[in-house]
């Protein structure tokens, strides 16, 4: 399943659940992509709606609360629904990892001010987690966002700007740590509006 070239075919579009998603190359290696038509307006305002009344400060993986990460946020669970479970298994074939190797789909909500400093996705060697470490990350914008809230890599020099219905893509399995760590990215600061996101985290084995 994992090529040491990267874990999606590269390609200009992608044909999944009968729509045609586009995308763009951001950076080869580590591979960082956006994907437009990921999502409907209906199934990003369906996903908001089912996890507004669902939303808790968001923790590190640690468990902590911290200010490093001051959003709110929530866990679908595994065959939640069928909505659910059509948007998880669309995501799965995009990443080209089966779901039986991902994480819950979280939802996460910025309010003005709210934002994620520079994080890496994967776990650290003394993690308990770290023995089937994540391998990749899907970000999909729920809402335009009036201003801020981009998502930014600071060592590869890239900001992307939320978009209602897109995605961001990156990877983060090489054998070559140095690769890995250019995987250091934000969730700026949401200056006006608010900024609703659904991720998905895929590990390298199933979980």
């Amino acid at each position: 399943m994992i090529s040491e070239i990267s874990i999606v075919p590269i390609q200009s579009s992608y044909s999944l659940d009968n729509r045609i998603i586009t995308a763009a190359v951001l950076n080869e290696e580590p591979l960082v992509m956006k994907f437009d038509q990921v999502l409907s307006d209906d199934e990003c305002q369906a996903l908001i709606e089912s996890a507004s009344s669902r939303l808790t400060r968001s923790k590190l993986a640690n468990k902590e609360v911290s200010q490093i990460r001051t959003s709110s946020s929530m866990f679908f669970d595994a065959n939640e629904s069928p909505f659910i479970v059509a948007i998880e298994n669309r995501i799965s074939s995009l990443m080209h990892v089966p779901r039986s190797h991902s994480e819950g789909l979280q939802i996460l909500h910025y309010e003005p001010g709210q934002e994620f400093k520079p994080h890496h996705d994967y776990f650290g060697p003394h993690h308990p987690s770290s023995r089937n470490n994540r391998i990749s990350t899907l970000i999909m914008y729920l809402n335009d966002v009036e201003e801020g809230g981009e998502t930014t890599f600071p060592r590869l020099g890239i900001a992307v700007t939320p978009t209602k219905g897109s995605a961001l893509y990156f990877e983060y399995f090489y054998d070559d740590p140095r690769i890995n760590e250019l995987t250091l990215h934000s969730g700026e600061p949401v200056i006006q509006g608010v900024k609703w996101v659904a991720t998905q985290w895929m590990h390298r084995q199933p979980i």
